[in-house]
C-alpha cells in the first residue's frame, strides 16, 4: 500500500508515455499452443501468493484442461501500472491481462485506444450462451454491463462490480476509544472538537507510559487524509481505485456547474485548517510519505500503542493477534461538522465500479483461447467458482452455514461462513481479490458474519456498522465522472490535462500543508492559481461539463 501522493508523479509519468506505448504494439506477438495461457497478473507475494503454485490455478487449469503461466506484478499500484505499460510496449505481451481495480486497470480510453489498435480483442460475440453466469450477471444488475461497455459501444474488457458498502464511504477516521475514556474525552463532531482531541492525545498522555511518544493522527497517503479533513469544509472526493490521475477527484458540482474545487475560497480554508493541525504537530510528519507498511509498523509497535487516529478505509494498522487488545480500541468517527455547520461527506459513489477494466484479451490470443479465457471469468462470476476464486478451499477456508449462523445483512439467509486464517494461508489457496468480478449485495452481505464487531470473525460486521455512520451525509457537490463517456481526440487531450492538473492537486496539498507553499500568503495561493491555469484548468472544467451536460 503505497502512499498515493508519492506515486503519483510517477503514476502521471507512466500514463504520458502511454500512447508511445501502444503504438510500439505494432508486432504480432508470437503464440504459445492452445492447451497454454500466459497472463499477466498481480499477485501479493509479500503475503505468501504465488499464483503459478496456487490451489485455485489448480483447480482452473483441471477443470478447463489448461496451463496457465503467469506474469507476475505487485499489489503496488505504481509498480504495477508501470510494469504493465512496459508489458504492453515489449510487443512480447500475454493472452491476457488479469488485474485489480484498486491497484492498476485499464481506463475507458486505454481499451478503445487498444482496440482501435488491434491489441484487445472485442469480446461482445464471447459473451452469450457459453457464458451463462456473466450474461445472467448483466441482467441481474444492468449497470455491470453498462460499465463494461466501452464508449465507442464495445466491450473491450470486463470490470469489476464490488457492492461494496464499506468500500462506498472510503474516507474514514479511526480513532482510540480508549485514550479518548482515559481523558474523559468523547468523540469529536467538528472540526475544532477534532482539534480539542488531538490536542490532548499528543499533551495528556493517553497511552499512560509517562512519555510523549503518541502521534494523534496518522495516515498511509494523502487521499483518505485529504478526504475526511475537508469534507467539513467542502466536498473533496478521495482517489480510490486508481493512482491519481486517472479520475477527476478535484471536480466538484456547484449548482450544476462543473467546478474545480482547489479554486475555491472553502479549499484554501480547508486546506489552512489542516496546515495548522500540521504546525501543531497533532499530524504524522509520515502522512504524505509512508506506505502501508509503515503505518502497521506504528499501529503494532511493540513499544505499546502510540497511534491516537488514523483516516483509513477500514483499520487494518491493527490486528487481532496483539495481546494487548488494540485492536479494539479503534472506532469510527462520523463526518465532522465545519466552520459553516455541514456535515456533507464524500458518498462513494462510483467506488466499487470504477468505469474501464480490470480483463482483457489481447490478439495474442487464438480463438480457441478466447472461448477458454471467457469460460473461466464466467466460472469465477458463478457462485461457486467465486467462493473458490476470492476465498480458497471449502472446509479449509470457506464453509456452508450452519444452524444459528447470521448473515452479514440480517435480513438475508447466510450462505458461506469465512474460516479466520492468516493472510498468507488464504492466498496460497485462492486468487484473492483478483476473482473478484461479480460481487453484488446479495453475494457480499450474505456472508456469515460474527456479530461480536471486535473479534476478527467480526470484522465484516465492524466495517458495516462503521459505514452506517457515513450514509446519509452525501454531498449535494459529488461529481458523478463514472456516469460521463468523453471519447475520441477530446479523450485523449483530457487524459493528458487530467493527469497534469490531479497530480499537481495532490502534491500542492501536501506542500501547502507541510509549509514548502504558504496557504496564508496571497502571492503563493495566487501563484498555486497560476499554475492550475497553467496547466489547462479552464479546459478540464471544459470538458466535463460538456459530457455532463451530454449526459443529461
Amino acid at each position: 500500500m503505497t502512499s498515493r501522493l508519492t506515486r503519483a508523479a510517477a503514476a502521471g509519468a507512466a500514463l504520458a508515455v502511454s500512447s508511445a506505448m501502444f503504438a510500439a504494439c505494432s508486432s504480432e506477438p508470437e503464440t504459445t499452443p492452445d492447451d497454454v495461457i500466459t497472463i499477466f497478473a498481480p499477485q501479493d507475494a509479500g503475503q505468501g501468493q504465488d499464483l503459478n503454485d496456487n490451489a485455485f490455478t489448480e483447480l482452473i487449469e483441471e477443470k478447463f484442461d489448461v496451463d496457465l503461466q503467469f506474469e507476475t506484478t505487485t499489489w503496488d499500484g505504481n509498480a504495477a501500472a508501470e510494469k504493465r505499460q512496459i508489458s504492453l510496449a515489449s510487443g512480447d505481451y500475454p493472452d491476457a491481462y488479469m488485474l485489480i481495480p484498486w491497484v492498476d486497470q485499464f481506463s475507458s480510453d486505454e481499451l478503445v485506444k487498444l482496440g482501435g489498435q488491434g491489441v484487445i480483442v472485442p469480446l461482445d460475440d464471447l459473451i452469450g450462451e457459453d457464458t451463462p453466469n456473466l450474461a445472467a450477471a448483466f441482467e441481474k444488475e444492468p449497470g455491470f454491463k453498462e460499465l463494461a461497455t466501452s464508449p465507442d459501444g464495445t466491450i473491450w474488457g470486463i470490470p469489476t462490480w464490488n457492492d461494496c458498502y464499506h468500500c462506498s464511504y472510503p474516507s474514514k477516521l479511526w480513532m482510540n476509544s480508549a485514550w479518548l475514556d482515559n481523558l474523559g474525552l468523547e468523540q469529536p463532531t467538528t472540526t475544532e472538537e477534532l482539534r480539542t482531541v488531538l490536542e490532548a492525545f499528543k499533551n495528556d498522555d493517553p497511552n499512560g507510559n509517562g512519555e510523549a511518544d503518541e502521534i494523534p493522527l496518522s495516515a498511509a497517503g494523502g487521499a483518505t487524509f485529504l478526504a475526511y479533513l475537508m469534507n467539513p469544509f467542502l466536498y473533496t472526493a478521495e482517489m480510490y481505485g486508481n493512482a491519481e490521475g486517472q479520475n477527476p477527484a478535484a471536480l466538484g458540482l456547484v449548482d450544476g456547474d462543473v467546478t474545480l474545487q482547489p479554486t475555491r475560497d472553502e479549499w484554501r480554508e480547508g486546506i489552512s485548517y489542516i496546515t495548522s493541525l500540521y504546525a501543531d504537530g497533532l499530524i504524522d510528519e509520515g502522512t504524505f510519505t509512508q506506505n502501508g507498511e509503515a503505518l502497521i509498523a506504528k499501529g503494532t509497535s511493540a513499544e505499546g500503542v502510540i497511534i491516537g487516529s488514523v483516516t483509513v478505509q477500514h483499520p487494518w494498522f491493527v490486528n487481532a493477534d496483539q495481546e494487548d487488545g488494540r485492536y479494539t480500541e479503534y472506532d469510527a468517527v462520523p463526518p465532522l461538522a465545519g466552520p459553516g455547520g455541514d456535515d456533507t461527506f464524500f458518498g462513494g459513489g462510483g467506488a466499487g465500479a470504477t468505469p474501464g477494466a480490470n480483463f482483457v484479451i489481447t490478439n495474442r490470443s487464438s480463438e480457441a483461447k478466447q472461448k477458454k479465457l471467457m469460460q473461466i471469468i464466467d466460472f469465477m462470476v458463478s457462485y461457486d467458482g467465486h467462493l473458490q476464486g476470492e476465498y480458497g478451499l471449502e472446509g479449509v477456508n470457506w464453509e456452508r452455514p450452519v444452524e444459528g449462523d447470521v448473515a452479514l445483512d440480517e435480513t438475508l439467509e447466510p450462505n458461506f461462513k469465512v474460516v479466520s486464517l492468516p493472510t498468507e494461508e488464504i492466498l496460497q489457496n485462492s486468487w484473492g481479490p483478483l476473482s473478484q468480478f461479480f460481487s453484488d449485495a446479495e453475494f457480499r452481505n450474505s456472508q456469515v458474519t460474527a456479530t461480536d464487531i471486535y473479534t476478527a470473525a467480526g470484522y465484516e460486521r465492524r466495517l458495516f456498522e462503521a459505514t452506517e455512520l457515513y450514509e446519509g451525509h452525501e454531498s449535494a457537490e459529488m461529481f458523478p465522472y463514472w456516469e460521463l463517456a468523453v471519447t475520441g481526440e477530446t479523450a485523449t487531450e483530457l487524459a493528458t490535462i487530467q493527469t497534469n492538473i490531479e497530480n499537481f492537486v495532490a502534491q500542492a496539498s501536501a506542500e501547502f500543508i507541510t509549509g514548502v507553499r504558504d496557504i496564508s500568503s496571497d502571492e503563493d495561493w495566487a501563484e498555486f492559481q497560476q499554475n492550475l491555469t497553467d496547466l489547462g484548468a479552464d479546459r478540464y472544467v471544459e470538458i466535463y461539463q460538456a459530457a455532463l451536460d451530454d449526459a443529461n
